[in-house]
């Protein structure tokens, strides 16, 4: 029988690259019927840090209540999902696998197409769920623990990275600072808490390539917080966050808003669990309305991972690709550019 995906098609999907068991119900690419996200945060927060092999435990028992949760939020019974899909790639690959062979039993018990997302592609469309009505070429500040990116959107599937961190991360960043100073764990969320109490301006922390290109570097700026932490021991660790945290931003912004005046973006938008940052979203969307130039902010909870996004990805995968094959697998280091494909393929 040939399926067809449109406005009316339901996606279930599940999140597990991480440190989040997620599952959602999403009709058409953007209405989202339930997302239901299990953190790990608290079984994590003893070792600083995620734990691969404790990540894969805990979602090998969250994953089946998530799904039900899902359900009953939806209201809808099994019978009403056209697909199912999990994130493929890329991610820790004990997690991955977890979704992928829960997703695959599930389209095989139900004789549905299933489809492998890409989690880069995911965080793309984040914004999109919030607001549909954005159009392209967008420009996307993919900003996360393990990825620091510009992204120009041109279309769906559509992407061209135009900068692109080139040691840590910005969310990797937050954390080792955050380690450093004793504030605790995750670190994005207690720094952004903490700079509330201090002083921006305190410290001039050094704005790294502020004008060389669109890649960045948060590498340096972490080891000029530690060395001014360790000559200033009366140092105040508030003001340290909050000037440590106005560089990140500053850099964030500036180069986001440059690279959409360059690729002539008709918006900016923002992905990733370090645009849950408040400062973040402030200074974009103020510094975007100087410009002249509209800024997306999806939702806190649609900003960490979560499965709707799987889902609103899935569906346009499924609408230009259609349905994989079910030997499609887990795959760690897959790139933005890699569409997660079986090995008959």
């Amino acid at each position: 029988m040939t399926r067809r995906f449109d406005e009316s098609t339901v996606v279930l999907a599940v999140e597990t690259s991480c440190d989040e068991t997620a599952a959602a119900l999403v009709m058409g690419g953007n209405d989202v019927l339930s997302s239901v996200v299990s953190s790990q945060i608290d079984i994590h927060a003893r070792f600083g840090g995620v734990v691969p092999e404790v990540a894969s435990r805990a979602h090998l028992e969250s994953i089946v209540p998530v799904v039900r949760r899902a359900f009953d939020e939806a209201g809808i019974a099994p019978s009403r999902v056209d697909a199912v899909a999990a994130t493929a790639g890329p991610g820790l690959i004990g997690a991955l696998l977890v979704g992928v062979s829960a997703a695959k039993s599930l389209a095989l018990s139900w004789d549905r197409p299933f489809i492998g997302v890409n989690h880069l592609e995911a965080h793309l469309y984040a914004g999109l769920l919030d607001d549909p009505g954005l159009e392209f070429p967008l420009v996307v500040l993919l900003v996360s623990g393990g990825h620091t990116m510009i992204v120009e959107m041109r279309g769906h599937g559509d992407y061209r990275i135009l900068g692109r961190t080139i040691d840590d991360a910005a969310g990797e960043a937050y954390d080792k600072v955050a380690r450093f100073l004793d504030l605790g764990y995750p670190g994005g969320p207690v720094i952004d808490r903490v700079s509330a109490d201090g002083d921006p301006d305190a410290i001039p922390f050094p704005r790294a390539m502020m004008n060389d290109g669109l890649d960045f570097s948060f590498s340096g700026l972490k080891t000029a917080v530690v060395n001014h932490a360790r000559r200033n021991p009366g140092a105040r660790s508030v003001d340290i966050a909050a000037s440590f945290q106005a560089a990140v931003v500053d850099v964030l912004c500036a180069k986001t808003l440059r690279a959409a005046a360059q690729s002539g973006a008709r918006g900016v938008v923002l992905g990733g669990g370090v645009a849950a940052n408040s400062l973040l979203r402030s200074e974009m969307q103020r510094r975007g309305s100087e410009a002249g130039v509209r800024v997306a902010l999806p939702s806190r909870a649609m900003c960490t991972d979560n499965a709707a996004m799987i889902a609103a990805a899935a569906w346009h995968r499924l609408r230009s690709d259609g349905p994989m094959d079910l030997d499609c697998g887990a795959y760690p280091n897959l790139k933005l550019s890699e569409v997660p494909r079986g090995e008959s393929r």
